[in-house]
């Protein structure tokens, strides 16, 4: 399929690829369609990519789901899923998960270039990614109560290891919006530049990740992103274990 019809499109300059949501005409609103695609994308990517930028063509990153969609009868709608089986229901929406999921792999970080509303499942993209670049213009809000739906796409455990469960919990349940500067004092936000500075500030950070060694970069990764489910203990021993292995892979030793 293409990005015509998808929606969405993959383009990759060596280590670097770059996911495109291409809808500007409604302010890149998502659709079971796109979330498939972007699933496929972890399967299309070439093993040299070491980073992936997440951008939104237009005015705004995403202003969430397209309730022209999901509020109609066809594939994909709410009242389709509302039909199913419980146990087919969720495994459609296990589905649409994987499209957000895949950006956190270990051997990979993300970044997502935000500008604009980022709203309900643009959010939850945003929140996907590891590391989240913010145009001064930015605009989040996790609008599925207005719906009376729950943010389903990966996002509540992102958002509460950032925000913690108090803020998480209001920010869901309230659906509010939360402008750049907000996100970035909360801790959503790993850099808010103005608007026209936001390609250039991408391409800054990719490059420093770039610098750095593959195999430290994905080693330091694992060890970041496991932190929250261990012990003092533990992490300090999957330390040395990740340390031991750089040493032996710089030494020449290593498997």
């Amino acid at each position: 399929m293409t990005a015509e019809t998808t929606g969405v499109r993959l383009d990759c300059d060596g280590p670097v690829a770059t996911v495109t949501l291409c809808r500007p005409d409604v302010l890149n609103a998502q659709t079971p369609a796109m979330w498939r695609a972007m699933s496929d994308f972890s399967r299309d990517l070439p093993g040299d990519v070491r980073v992936v930028v997440v951008r939104g063509e237009g005015r705004a990153f995403s202003a969430g789901l397209d309730l022209s969609v999901a509020g109609a009868s066809g594939p994909g709608s709410f009242a389709e899923l509302s039909t199913l089986p419980e146990q087919e229901c969720a495994d459609r929406i296990a589905e649409y998960q994987q499209g957000f999921t895949w950006l956190h792999r270990p051997d990979v970080i993300s970044v997502a270039a935000v500008q604009g509303h980022a709203i309900g499942a643009g959010f939850q993209l945003a929140l996907a990614c590891d590391l989240r670049v913010l145009a001064d213009d930015a605009r989040f809000s996790m609008a599925e109560v207005t719906l009376g739906l729950v943010p389903d796409l990966a996002g509540t455990k992102r958002l509460a290891e950032l925000v913690g469960y108090s803020r998480a919990l209001e920010i869901c349940a309230t659906g509010r919006r939360l402008d750049a500067a907000e996100a970035d004092r909360i801790g959503l936000a790993t850099l808010v530049v103005p608007r026209a500075d936001l390609d250039g500030a991408v391409r800054d950070l990719t490059a420093g990740l770039l610098a750095a060694n593959r195999d430290a970069v994905v080693e330091i990764k694992a060890l970041l992103a496991g932190a929250g489910g261990r012990t003092h203990a533990e992490q300090q021993r999957a330390e040395r274990e990740a340390q031991t292995r750089r040493l032996r892979d710089l030494a020449g030793r290593g498997e």
